[in-house]
């Protein structure tokens, strides 16, 4: 995989993306999530055109498999959405985003990366937790956090439990993710 920019050509094949990515959540009795529509080409195309848009694409075709977007809030990189087509999954690919965008926070100077996840989904919160994230909780919120919580809500992403989630960026050399950088 190499992970690079997305390009404009490329923002329907991330919707496809999310579209596969969203599907087992039907497994688990989340199926309003895996119906949700995923953002739309002029979000994503936002995204792109500040810098924060990356995909995972195959070395042979080049064709996205996967893709990250992520904004800065309260002085981290908040990953927005992270999604991996089902057939590229258990590969190693989000770890490789996440990797990538601790980097890009990095060289921004933001100190760590946080997200927001369903906290019982096994490729979710147990995930992240496996990646070094943790738990963030209520008093540990930051303003920008707490706003994106309420959108989520008002969304009605929260019949399910869901929590906030960080990570520290490491230094120059080290790993985030068990991803060497």
């Amino acid at each position: 995989m190499r992970i690079r920019p997305a390009a404009p050509g490329e923002l329907p094949a991330l919707q496809d993306i999310e579209r596969a990515a969203g599907a087992p959540f039907r497994d688990v009795g989340m199926p309003d999530v895996a119906d949700d529509e995923p953002p739309a080409p002029d979000v994503l195309e936002r995204y792109r055109r500040a810098g924060r848009c990356w995909v995972a694409a195959g070395e042979e075709d080049d064709r996205p498999v996967a893709y990250l977007i992520a904004e800065p809030v309260d002085g981290a990189l908040h990953v927005e959405q992270i999604s991996v087509h089902p057939d590229a999954a258990r590969r190693g690919v989000g770890r490789a985003l996440l990797a990538h965008a601790a980097v890009r926070a990095r060289e921004e100077g933001l100190t760590a990366l946080t997200l927001t996840t369903f906290a019982d989904v096994p490729w979710n919160a147990p995930y992240y937790a496996r990646l070094g994230f943790r738990t963030l909780g209520e008093p540990e919120l930051t303003p920008g956090l707490r706003r994106i919580r309420a959108e989520e809500a008002a969304h009605g992403l929260d019949r399910w439990p869901r929590v906030c989630m960080r990570v520290d960026v490491p230094h120059s050399g080290a790993t985030i993710a068990g991803v060497a950088q």
